[in-house]
């Protein structure tokens, strides 16, 4: 049970192709073989924050300098640094609603499927005896996915660190997580709006009655999408105000749930996601069921090296992902 404390590590365990620090440390020391004990769980990272008496949370963290007592201990740091970015990105994500499927490659080259159904298709016709089945195309997309390299630089001298405690350096990088969510999700409305390069822009509908929205508009919205499922709502700062100022969206249940739990959502049931980085004049409506394909091209990237020898001036931190369509009228936009 204490093979965690005489394990060898280093910072070649960064640079194995396809895995992680964490995935390269379970394979060492399975979590698996604690089980029934004190250490059942903990992973295996944070077994060696354990072995060498680190605390990174709470109100007894420790300073930052505490992974620098040993060559060891300083292994850890960039690991420490990159899951303090997760939690930030997972804290300020909204990617999982509206992406159908997420990809992990392990190159910079992609090319993803997609399924056009013409109106024929997406009826669902009685078949008579001996005719043929209607037919659903997937062909490969004529372009690669476009990917995108997102991320801070980290500016700051080790003298400047070395006595802060963790707990707050965490805060600072947990928000670097959430700015690289916001941007990727600026990037993923980009695709459903104006297409991957494959000439599968999201098709446009305008508002009835010039610059004013109605709950009419919305309702057009979900006929439009049809025989998709309207189930998220992509609304920008300025549009946001006004959907909720509906008369619609001002029944008992609807004031009740927004005021009570800051949850809001349209009387079509449909999740309704403020995107400020989108057009003021545009709202998108999907079925986040089958609209998108996210792509990631590795973990989130840490400059090792830099921040394990302590030189944290200008050491980044980046993560490569992109965006396709799967079905590219899965997705509408309503022009106000």
């Amino acid at each position: 049970m204490d093979f965690y404390k005489t394990l060898s590590i280093d910072k070649s365990m960064y640079n194995r192709k396809g895995k992680t620090f964490s995935q390269v440390l379970e394979e060492l020391d399975p979590t698996e073989n604690y089980k029934n004990t004190p250490l059942a769980k903990l992973d295996a990272f944070s077994r060696q924050l354990k072995r060498f008496d680190i605390k990174v949370s709470g109100v007894q963290s420790d300073i930052v300098d505490k992974f620098f007592q040993t060559a060891s201990s300083a292994v850890l740091f960039p690991e420490y640094v990159s899951r303090a970015i997760k939690t930030g990105m997972e804290y300020a994500n909204v990617l999982p609603d509206i992406t159908a499927t997420v990809t992990r490659i392990d190159s910079m080259d992609y090319r993803s499927i997609s399924s056009e159904p013409d109106a024929d298709t997406k009826d669902l016709k009685i078949v008579s005896e001996g005719a043929l089945l209607p037919t659903t195309t997937v062909k490969m997309q004529e372009n690669l996915v476009r990917l995108i390299k997102r991320g801070r630089m980290l500016v700051s001298s080790y003298e400047a660190l070395r006595f802060q405690r963790l707990d707050l350096f965490t805060v600072t990088l947990r928000q670097i997580g959430a700015y690289i969510a916001r941007t990727q999700l600026k990037d993923a409305v980009e695709v459903l709006v104006n297409g991957d390069g494959n000439n599968n822009s999201a098709s446009t509908i305008t508002v009835a009655d010039s610059g004013v929205l109605t709950y009419n508009d919305l309702l057009k919205l979900w006929t439009a999408l049809t025989p998709y499922e309207l189930n998220t709502i992509l609304v920008p700062t300025a549009l946001m105000e006004k959907m909720l100022s509906l008369t619609e969206m001002k029944d008992a249940k609807a004031g009740l749930d927004f005021h009570g739990t800051g949850r809001m959502i349209t009387p079509m049931g449909a999740k309704l996601i403020h995107v400020p980085s989108l057009a003021s004049n545009k709202i998108v409506a999907l079925d986040k069921n089958c609209a998108l394909e996210m792509v990631q091209a590795g973990d989130v990237t840490v400059d090792y090296d830099k921040l394990i020898d302590r030189q944290l001036e200008r050491a980044s931190i980046s993560v490569i992902s992109g965006f396709a369509k799967i079905f590219s009228d899965a997705s509408i936009v309503l022009t106000v």
